[in-house]
């Protein structure tokens, strides 16, 4: 198998390149490789192939990250090859528009009113911690294009049909001679539907669709976090012309908790004990995510700071029967007002010890910094 090129090779451009400047290099290589312009010119269709996929990767913030941190091999599963020469046309005629047309780049194999998918549709989902922990199903309300039932998505009147556009003849375009050079465009009478319609459906004004809110329930998976999409198949917006409807993206937002932090898939609480208990051990109950308790041992000589580990109490990973863990950072209360008995034991103490303290500054600047930055013995968040 032949090793693919780099992609920013493939458009000659570089790694900086932004946007505008993949589209431009893209389109230049489209006009000059496209099959339509070059017939039975395998090396260039093949060239053409290169570089819509190369433009279809970079200009999509999501593939392009992935290809600049991995190369080709982060891309392994998406769908980016483009073996499928519509996905290359619908890729021209996003890049080009009208400007297409002036170069015979249009659908004419195709025409332009045959069945087309609808457009998808993306939903905002805020959930709780809890949610994440346990999963949910929830109603959400969609407003979306649904096919108008009075006229089912033609337009026209009850009764009555589109009719044949005299401009175009049907075509959806229109050819002008210019000198050597023949330019088509779409029609303006239609606007490239190759139909007109001359009687109006009054319930959606001749648009074939009506704005309606649609009411669905949408069930969480446990694991999921901040950015994930889950997609509804057939819930966007209504397909014109017969073609199916597009599907409903839903965007995962967790929102933060006052008692929890995730970190990955552990979640970080904190637990208050006593310099006694501290020092002389001691168990308590520490309060889970789901709402109840579980014990922990704190073992004796515990410091400010340590972190301490309950198994399995922490956010399931996706589509997993395992979870990850609790993880519990130990606070030390010191008490503020202290009676002349304590104050006198707190004194024995001190003498007995000899005013012993800890000396390793960097480990207290440890200790500081996971309890306040959550960084790792390494300096890592």
């Amino acid at each position: 198998m032949t090793e693919k090129r780099d992609y920013y090779e493939v458009l000659g451009i570089n790694q900086s390149a932004d946007l505008d400047q993949i589209k431009k290099a893209y389109r230049k290589l489209a006009i000059k490789y496209h099959p339509d312009k070059n017939p039975d010119n395998s090396a260039a269709e093949g060239k053409f192939k290169e570089a819509t996929e190369a433009y279809e990767v970079l200009s999509t913030p999501e593939k392009r990250q992935r290809y600049d941190q991995f190369g080709h091999a982060g891309l392994e599963g998406m769908d980016v090859s483009g073996h499928n020469f519509r996905g290359f046309e619908d890729i021209v005629n996003n890049i080009f528009g009208d400007f297409g047309d002036l170069f015979g780049f249009s659908d004419s194999r195709h025409g332009q009113s045959g069945p087309k998918r609808g457009r998808n549709l993306q939903y905002d989902l805020e959930i709780d911690l809890e949610d994440v922990v346990e999963g949910k199903t929830t109603e959400i309300n969609i407003p979306r294009l649904e096919t108008c039932g009075t006229c089912n998505g033609s337009g026209a009147k009850p009764g009555t049909q589109p009719q044949v556009c005299p401009e175009c003849t049907g075509r959806g375009k229109v050819s002008m001679q210019s000198g050597f050079f023949s330019v088509t465009r779409t029609c303006a009478r239609c606007g490239g539907q190759g139909r007109v319609i001359l009687n109006s459906c009054k319930t959606c004004d001749g648009e074939g669709v009506t704005q309606k809110t649609r009411n669905l329930r949408v069930s969480v998976p446990k694991g999921v976090d901040t950015g994930n999409q889950l997609k509804v198949s057939g819930e966007g917006e209504s397909g014109v012309n017969g073609g199916p409807p597009g599907d409903l993206i839903v965007v995962i937002h967790v929102r933060s908790n006052e008692q929890f932090v995730r970190q990955g898939n552990d979640l970080i609480t904190a637990v208050c004990v006593t310099f006694a208990q501290a020092a002389l051990g001691v168990e308590v109950d520490v309060p889970t995510i789901s709402g109840d308790t579980e014990e922990l041992q704190v073992p004796p000589g515990t410091q400010f700071g340590d972190r301490l580990r309950i198994s399995g109490k922490g956010i399931p990973y996706y589509n997993s029967r395992t979870s990850g863990d609790l993880i519990v950072i130990v606070e030390i209360q010191t008490p503020k007002n202290l009676t002349t008995q304590e104050k006198e034991l707190l004194e024995t103490f001190a003498e007995t010890r000899g005013g012993q303290i800890e000396s390793d500054t960097s480990n207290i600047l440890r200790r500081i910094g996971e309890k306040f930055f959550h960084r790792n013995a390494d300096g890592n968040r």
